[in-house]
């Protein structure tokens, strides 16, 4: 067995340091070393398997410098693997204080091969086309090969899907217990969790991606199970199962390792008790955190106000990002739910602030759906609450639930007390006024851009949501053309209707899809400079019935707002 089992992934850069992250066949110590610059770590454990997280501090501005991973002295990266020979060496290139972001982000992707028959099943995996088009592997017909390398990479949910396996996982599953017993060919612990994600980012031109480009992570319901907690109802009956417990604990407890931990910066790390104890630990082996990391992953899950997934970071003045945990930090007793619970919303109402240039607002449910599907969901969730009644609180929850009606629609207090921050940030009362104001979000399997503008009054800023998603996973063809009617405006008035028919009050925001919606596994770039922000969507193409070799093109442009 090879010394290194998954990475090296590049997460949280910034001007001066850098964060890699491994897992590895054995304990032992993990170096990286850039240039002058070489740091290492002891691996720690976690159910059997070796992870280590190495900071390297004290770089160089604006660089771009190969590294090289070594374990116990042994160098594991670049590999010697013949798939990984074509690709450029892994490189970490530190931001550039004052230069405009580019950052490229999505959600939704499965994890199949790249044959004929993967996409023919589920299309070309937007992201594996980004990758070899940027490794110079592939031509593109419409993407100009002068861009530049993304600052970061934002993974809006659904990287990994718990719920819905590929044919090797569910070999591996078969293979160490029945999957004629609950939860079937679904994940059971933290051992099928971490086979999962070494399916997910093993592919190698995903392996060198993740390698080169840093990234930022948030979950969704598909890395825990599809609609997770959608309402008390559902969070019950899970509850109830006798394999629940063991799924949400080894899915939060992955999540952590694999995903959580890089998000952060050095700062913020420091401050998580647990990897303060992984960090400082000087006794003799490696430390097993298996139980520690348990017993987080179960208080989060039964006292989400007891951990926080959500983050922030700063690039210099011209943008800050905000990424929100949209699905852990619910309430959802009937008489106090919310999107977020008082101190998830403290917490942001305290990030959501001016005197930026553009705020940008990561959350894997689109803040901001398409009119039309809004007001259904509102109008669902004042039904299951009891708007009609017991009768209709039963018909309620079942059309909830049967319709994954789970978006911030379907939270109105929470919508509108975002929308409120919002509003005053955009006003110019928490700091000068920014440009724009960008929400950033997937889940919904089509991808679109919508404005908002306040309901009464006026403000500074403009109010954009962009959604991209799927990046591998495309929404059925029955389900188009129902997206593509709840855009419209008469979808939008029929709506409001039945939200009125539910009296739910008027929201403090209107807003429009202006482009989209668009279907095709896509991954979106955003890029900052002087006349605003500018997006755009790209796809891959077969071409030359060779799968294996997709050619990234252009689905859609958003010329620059702001």
């Amino acid at each position: 067995m090879t010394a290194l089992v998954l990475g090296p992934l590049l997460r949280y850069v910034d001007a001066t340091s850098a964060t890699v992250w491994v897992e590895t066949a054995a304990p032992g110590e993990v170096a990286v070393t850039a240039g002058e610059h070489r740091a290492a770590a002891r691996t720690f454990g976690a159910h059997g398997h070796h992870y280590a997280l190495v900071e390297l501090d004290g770089l160089a501005p604006a660089t771009i410098t190969p590294y090289v991973v070594h374990v116990d002295g042994e160098q594991v990266w670049p590999s010697t693997d013949p798939e990984l020979a074509d690709f450029p060496p892994s490189v970490i290139s530190t931001l550039e204080p004052g230069k405009p972001l580019r950052l490229a982000f999505g959600s939704c992707r499965v994890s199949v091969d790249h044959g004929a028959d993967g996409t023919a099943a589920f299309g070309v995996d937007a992201l594996r086309a980004y990758a070899l088009f940027m490794a110079g592997l592939t031509e593109s017909g419409s993407e100009d090969p002068g861009e530049r390398w993304p600052d970061l990479a934002l993974f809006l949910g659904d990287q990994v899907y718990a719920d819905e396996t590929s044919d090797p996982m569910r070999d591996f599953i078969a293979a160490r217990r029945d999957p004629e017993q609950p939860p079937w060919f679904e994940l059971r612990d933290y051992e099928e969790y971490a086979r999962l994600y070494r399916l997910a980012w093993s592919e190698p031109a995903l392996r060198w991606l993740l390698s080169t480009v840093p990234s930022a992570m948030i979950f969704d319901d598909h890395d825990i199970r599809d609609d997770w907690n959608t309402s008390w109802t559902w969070r019950q009956a899970m509850e109830s199962t006798d394999w629940w417990h063991d799924r949400v604990v080894g899915g939060l407890a992955a999540y952590w390792v694999h995903q959580h931990l890089g998000n952060l910066g050095p700062t913020e790390r420091r401050g998580d008790e647990l990897w303060k104890r992984i960090s400082t630990y000087d006794g003799p082996g490696e430390l097993d955190v298996s139980d520690a990391l348990d017993a987080l992953a179960d208080r989060a899950d039964q006292h989400p106000d007891t951990y926080r997934w959500s983050f922030a970071r700063d690039f210099d003045t011209q943008a800050r990002l905000v990424v929100v945990d949209s699905r852990a930090a619910r309430v959802l007793e009937p008489a106090r739910r919310s999107m977020l619970d008082p101190g998830e919303l403290m917490w942001l109402d305290a990030q959501l602030r001016g005197d930026v240039e553009h705020l940008l607002v990561g959350t894997s449910l689109p803040f901001l759906l398409a009119p039309g599907l809004h007001h259904a969901e509102s109008f669902g969730e004042a039904i299951a609450e009891g708007a009609w009644g017991r009768p209709g609180k039963w018909l309620g929850e079942l059309f909830r639930r049967r319709a994954d009606l789970e978006h911030w629609a379907a939270f109105e207090r929470g919508f509108r007390d975002v929308a409120e921050i919002l509003l005053e940030v955009a006003g110019g009362r928490r700091g000068r006024a920014p440009r724009t104001i960008t929400f950033l979000s997937g889940d919904v399997h089509h991808s679109y851009l919508a404005e908002a503008w306040p309901r009464h009054g006026t403000v500074a800023s403009r109010i954009l949501q962009a959604v991209c998603s799927p990046i591998r996973n495309p929404l059925p063809r029955s389900m188009r053309s129902l997206t593509g009617i709840a855009a419209k405006r008469p979808a939008a008035m029929i709506g409001r209707l039945l939200s009125l028919a539910g009296r739910v009050p008027l929201e403090p925001l209107r807003w429009a899809v202006v482009q989209g919606p668009w279907y095709a596994n896509n991954l979106a770039v955003l890029e900052l400079d002087p006349r605003g922000i500018r997006m755009r969507w790209v796809s891959g193409q077969v071409v030359d019935g060779d799968p294996e070799r997709p050619r990234l093109r252009r689905e859609a442009t958003l010329d620059p707002v702001g």
